[in-house]
């Protein structure tokens, strides 16, 4: 039988370590193989649904006060502490769970954080005292802001760097979703089925999160223990403070306007509803989340700097031509557009200035939002009172201005041109 025959008489293939004519075996070499990344589709989709529920939980409120005022039989302002209470709840507390949970597993931490805001939200929704109700609402916020600060850091350990920035604006899908559809569909279960049922549907969905985050979402590393360090040296951070400042004017100035958006268009006298309103914000506000999703990645600084512009444009419209329908509806477009990516351009900003101590920085976020939130609604009372609602604009033109010019000079730390991107932050 020749050698070079198999046992059944056919030729035999030659073995890629066969001996070649200088008697050395030679190996055949093979290809690159790239390596595709892909996106935890699913487990960033449950992240969305919970950022929803956490935005639609905080302002429904502020669109039911006649209805709650009633059912609880107090005034309307002591309704409206609901939203205060929720808030307070964030600001004093998602630190302090932030700093106590940022070593540990982060499943395990998503999944109590979320069984929490299901049984304070159930307290909430049942509860006849105006007392029991606000302390369930502190609590609800605390909650909130311990899932809210893990959020984006959780996002960014379960992808691939590459494709970091684009997961955090898939998982951030739910803000703008939550501010555009969370008080009108709060409002309009109130309306008709009785308050209690729009605290009862977001309780349904926080339970329906609960399962698809047991199942979906993969488990990832808390911060290591090496690399955790104080509030005050997170803050001192290069870039993390000016973040923290463009956060601040930015909501500030958009809360101002947006908390009392229906003054404005009573002023202005346009034939634009508030139900009007609110469906073209969120619709160009999803547009401007999918634009910040396909270039995040490759132009952080460019987004944030469009964004600004845009919504200073916004500002600008609204003061000007408060009497022209076709102004308000574009000024709305542009606002929409402007502010739709603007949490995961800002999450981003933040976690890569803060590094391996991106959680603790991300909390930092939630609580200059809140503050935000507190801020507007005393500035926008301010406004009203010896002005007409066609002065809240102002603050969108001259606090965002502010904010451009912090991002325009912190090129280096805060907002540079592209992201980079640790090592995999992956279990």
């Amino acid at each position: 039988m020749s050698p070079q025959s198999s046992p059944g008489g056919a030729p035999a293939l030659p073995a890629p370590h066969d001996a070649g004519p200088s008697g050395r075996a030679s190996i055949a070499p093979s290809a690159p193989r790239k390596v595709r990344q892909r996106l935890p589709l699913p487990a960033l989709l449950v992240m969305a649904l919970m950022g929803f529920i956490l935005i639609a939980t905080e302002t429904m409120p502020a669109g039911l006060l006649p209805q709650i005022a009633a059912g609880l039989d107090v005034s309307l302002g002591t309704a409206g502490q609901l939203v205060s209470a929720y808030a307070l709840g964030t600001v004093l507390l998602s630190i302090p769970a932030m700093a106590l949970t940022r070593g540990m597993r982060r499943k395990p931490v998503f999944l109590v954080g979320i069984v929490g805001f299901l049984l304070v939200n159930t307290v909430a929704a049942l509860s006849a005292d105006i007392a029991l109700t606000l302390a369930a609402r502190f609590v609800a916020g605390a909650f909130s802001g311990l899932l809210w600060g893990m959020l984006a850091g959780y996002a960014r350990r379960i992808t691939d760097p590459g494709l970091a920035g684009r997961a955090l604006a898939i998982a951030s899908l739910g803000t703008p979703l939550g501010l555009a559809l969370g008080t009108p569909i709060g409002s309009w279960l109130g309306a008709g089925f009785g308050w209690r049922w729009s605290f009862g549907a977001l309780t349904a969905l926080t339970l329906l999160a609960l399962v698809l985050a047991a199942v979906l979402v993969p488990d990832a590393p808390g911060q290591r223990a090496e690399s955790q360090i104080s509030l005050a040296r997170v803050l001192a951070i290069p870039g993390v403070a000016a973040i923290l400042a463009v956060i601040f004017a930015w909501m500030l100035a958009h809360n101002t306007v947006y908390t009392y958006f229906a003054a404005y268009l009573g002023s202005a006298r346009v034939p634009v509803t508030v139900d009007v309103a609110l469906a073209v914000f969120g619709a160009c506000a999803l547009l401007g989340l999918g634009i910040t999703g396909a270039l995040i990645d490759r132009a952080p600084r460019l987004l944030v700097l469009a964004s600004l512009l845009l919504f200073l444009a916004a500002g600008g419209i609204f003061f000007t031509g408060s009497h022209s329908p076709a102004a308000v509806l574009l000024a709305l477009a542009l606002w929409g557009v402007s502010f739709g990516g603007a949490a995961p351009q800002l999450q981003t900003a933040i976690s890569v200035a803060g590094g391996e101590n991106a959680d603790m920085a991300n909390s930092l976020l939630g609580v200059a939002f809140n503050l935000a939130i507190f801020a507007a609604g005393v500035l926008g009372a301010v406004l009203l009172g010896p002005f007409e609602g066609s002065s809240l604009p102002l603050p969108m033109v001259g606090l965002g201005a502010i904010a451009l010019a912090i991002v325009a000079v912190s090129r280096r730390t805060a907002f540079p041109p592209r992201s980079h991107s640790g090592p995999p932050m992956r279990a």
